[in-house]
């Protein structure tokens, strides 16, 4: 199974990958981002010595109870990181043999005239939470030969859908990913540009999200990698009562061993270090099975 990336191409098996958590805003629901373009750089740097595989940038936070910030000063945020990203791989090192390098760097945007932008800044793959509600950023993707990430959810970004329901969350979910991965074919992306994103806490209901986890072989039948976004998610906290977002990392690595039994192949998280020695210590005891 393979990840198409603009000028290189990443495979499965291997040990999974980590990806690490950059947030360039003030209102991360975690509290652990900054709109400081020095403090973004060191803690890139900091988490590709960490062994993070993917940094995942994000500069306006997913959150439904804060105001969106303007499409300029999205781009603005991107674009003070992207321009140092050379220096950034410059002063780092891998911190094993395994390691993705250079790290891929991941752009988390969904509005189009931000992925239209941020495309040209050296983006190799777009973390779009938006559900793809038409085809547009699939085909900027497809122009730029970048990978995109595809997220379950439904109804517009940051926007409250804690009130969705679901009557088979699993079932659901595959219509979804067999819809979407057809719409991004017909816009000119090829499958093996395509991760799939399963959107834990994205109109869904704690159980939901673990039903999904517990079950996540079953989303193996598209055969493109799945990406958990398990960073101290909400589900942690309800099922261990956990009310503060930086006191979830052991319980992520739970979720992260889970993962790894049942077909993920990218892991969404804050804290690097703990990630990659997990996955280290987990392709150790039992590798992945191969993916075809």
């Amino acid at each position: 199974m393979n990840l198409r990336l603009p000028q290189r191409t990443l495979s499965w098996p291997s040990r999974g990958r980590t990806m690490g958590i950059l947030n360039i805003n003030h209102d991360s629901f975690s509290g652990d981002g900054k709109v400081d373009h020095n403090w973004a750089n060191l803690r890139a740097q900091e988490m590709i010595g960490e062994g993070a595989d993917f940094i995942d940038v994000g500069a306006e936070s997913a959150r439904t109870n804060r105001e969106a910030i303007s499409i300029t000063e999205e781009i603005e945020r991107f674009a003070g990181f992207c321009e140092r990203w050379p220096d950034i791989i410059a002063n780092s090192q891998p911190r094993d043999q395994e390691q993705v390098w250079p790290p891929v760097l991941s752009l988390n945007t969904w509005r189009t005239e931000v992925v239209s932008e941020v495309l040209s800044m050296g983006a190799e793959l777009i973390n779009d939470m938006s559900g793809l509600p038409d085809d547009r950023n699939a085909s900027l993707c497809a122009e730029h030969d970048a990978a995109l990430l595809v997220m379950h959810s439904v109804g517009a970004p940051k926007q409250d859908h804690s009130h969705v329901r679901w009557e088979n969350i699993l079932q659901s979910m595959k219509d979804f990913f067999s819809e979407k991965i057809t719409q991004c074919l017909r816009a000119g992306l090829s499958e093996e540009q395509i991760v799939l994103d399963p959107g834990f806490g994205f109109a869904k209901q704690p159980a939901d999200d673990l039903t999904v986890l517990a079950n996540l072989t079953e989303l193996t039948c598209f055969h493109r990698p799945i990406l958990l976004p398990v960073g101290r998610k909400g589900f942690i906290g309800e099922t261990l009562e956990i009310e503060e977002p930086c006191e979830r990392d052991a319980a992520t690595l739970a979720c992260v061993a889970a993962g790894h039994s049942r077909g993920g192949a990218i892991y969404r998280v804050h804290e690097v270090k703990g990630c990659h020695e997990a996955l280290k210590s987990l392709a150790a005891i039992a590798p992945q099975k191969k993916v075809t």
